[in-house]
């Protein structure tokens, strides 16, 4: 732990996030899904890193990039911490973001970033469990729908515990100081 971290337990001086603090908060408990290489996966995994979760699909026009790229941007700007943040994108669109897909959509922003699968049941369930909406909305052809889902990243200390909630829009630069500041919690 770090002297920064000692005495803020030391003073009760509370973490202030630029993002909404729902530190304590009961939900978006785990993410019992399967990653693009095949492996199933849990917030367990990620232990010692701020992980940071985002729901969407790939073929998302905007809000979906530009989130991946605001976290590409925040592992960048943390220089030689980068390696203590772990992306993880929730696809909410599984008959079109296969797992080839999918590994081709991480690598767009950072090779380290994994993106996170299932049934429609499995992903319904986690979706609910993280208060994530999400809706197929039927588009000119059976294949050129579009999903209408929640847009925000869900960061998790490097203890595994729910802390902040990045509203979309909020930018690389508050959610790399949330980031950062949950990285001096850890020491």
């Amino acid at each position: 732990m770090s002297a920064s971290a000692i005495l803020g337990a030391c003073s009760g001086k509370k973490t202030e996030f630029r993002g909404v603090d729902i530190t304590g908060a009961d939900y978006a408990r785990d993410i019992p899904l399967t990653d693009h290489n095949g492996q199933k996966r849990s917030l367990q995994d990620f232990r010692g890193k701020v992980v940071v979760v985002f729901f969407g699909y790939t073929q998302c026009p905007d809000v979906c990039p530009t989130s991946m790229q605001e976290l590409a941007e925040v592992k960048q700007m943390l220089g030689k911490d980068g390696d203590r943040l772990q992306g993880i994108f929730v696809t909410v669109d599984p008959e079109r973001d296969t797992p080839e897909v999918l590994k081709a959509y991480m690598a767009n922003f950072d090779p380290s970033f994994l993106a996170l699968s299932g049934t429609p049941e499995q992903i319904a369930a986690v979706a609910k469990d993280f208060k994530i909406y999400f809706k197929k909305v039927d588009g000119k052809t059976p294949t050129s729908y579009t999903m209408d889902h929640s847009a925000g990243s869900y960061v998790y200390d490097a203890s595994g515990r729910l802390r902040v909630y990045n509203r979309y829009g909020s930018g690389a630069q508050a959610l790399g100081a949330d980031v950062r500041a949950l990285l001096q919690e850890a020491g």
